[in-house]
């Protein structure tokens, strides 16, 4: 939490339906503003405006110049991920999505906001034997950043979703001492997010429920453990929300019971998935919002971390700083030393 009313400008790029940014301004109690969004997804655009009204939101990143972006203190970004996952092709810098990173530094290197906060899958870390990785740090660290990065787990932080992510964290300063945050350690329950009556839509047909016992049952012979994943109301928690959940609904399936085929969770399900509050206005098909909460961000974590970076440019400097380089240290700050 901020100590004073100090105001803090931010910009959201790639904003999606604006899951950084709901993260930040829950943790700031009303000390930051947003100047700057860029969101190039006209249905994504659309959640954001409804649940961020004075939003003017601007389009696609590539065509828009440094110069043209307000200042700002904090840039945060969850810059595309289809790139580096592992259900994709994983092809990284070599598909033109893998290089909007780059527009990320350019701004960066134009603007020089205080801080940042990057999100992406935890895959990107080794992606390419950890060269793609590799890359990024060095770019951050040598567009003038002591930078940090750590991977979060979601069920860490109060949310029954397994959900890794690689958060980056950079400041400029850097005599800021910064430490990502620890698990709450709270328990979680699969049942604490569902709703009491759901609609018989979401039950999956006759049709698609033999196809994934068929494609399950298939995949175990060969020795694959690909295939849907049952869970109930006790589950402890599901495994990753993906933006494909819309196709088939595999990887959260919602047992109701002998009598009755398994269900898909719905949107608002979805959306407590990620820990977004039951306000948050769902203005688009189940479709679309199947696809935004499954590339959105688990707010909580958002949090947590926006906590520590907001605690961190108000606090103390780090007498310790070095120029030391410490690679591949979870939570550890990484730092380009002059022979690389």
């Amino acid at each position: 939490m901020m100590r004073d009313a100090q105001i803090l400008r931010t910009a959201d790029l790639f904003a999606g339906i604006g899951g950084i940014r709901l993260g930040f301004e829950q943790a700031s109690s009303g000390h930051v503003e947003c100047v700057f969004v860029s969101e190039w997804d006209k249905y994504a655009a659309r959640t954001y405006q409804a649940n961020f009204p004075d939003a003017k939101i601007q389009g696609d990143i590539t065509d828009i110049d440094a110069e043209e972006i307000p200042d700002h203190d904090i840039l945060f970004a969850g810059f595309p991920c289809q790139p580096f996952s592992q259900a994709g092709l994983k092809l990284g810098f070599e598909e033109t999505r893998g290089t909007l990173f780059f527009d990320i530094e350019r701004i960066l290197l134009g603007k020089q906001p205080r801080a940042f906060l990057l999100e992406n899958v935890r895959h990107l870390v080794t992606h390419h034997k950890g060269r793609t990785f590799g890359t990024i740090l060095r770019h951050l660290s040598m567009a003038g950043y002591r930078v940090y990065y750590d991977i979060l787990k979601a069920k860490d932080f109060g949310l029954p979703q397994n959900r890794e992510r690689v958060y980056i964290v950079g400041f400029l300063d850097h005599s800021t001492l910064f430490h990502f945050p620890e698990s709450t350690k709270q328990s979680t329950r699969l049942g604490d997010i569902l709703e009491e009556r759901v609609d018989d839509r979401y039950t999956i047909s006759d049709g698609l429920w033999a196809g994934h016992r068929r494609r399950k049952d298939y995949f175990k012979k060969v020795g694959y453990g690909f295939g849907y994943v049952l869970y109930n109301r006790d589950s402890e928690y599901t495994q990753t929300l993906s933006a494909r959940y819309y196709k088939d609904g595999s990887e959260i399936l919602v047992d109701q019971g002998p009598s009755k085929n398994p269900r898909m969770l719905t949107p608002r399900e979805c959306a407590r998935l990620q820990g977004f509050p039951d306000s948050f206005v769902i203005p688009v098909s189940d479709t679309q919002a199947y696809r935004q909460f499954g590339n959105s961000v688990a707010v909580p974590v958002v949090r947590a971390i926006a906590t520590n970076m907001l605690s961190a440019l108000q606090g103390p400097a780090d007498p310790a700083t070095t120029g030391c380089k410490q690679r591949g240290l979870a939570g550890r700050p990484f730092q380009l030393s002059l022979t690389e």
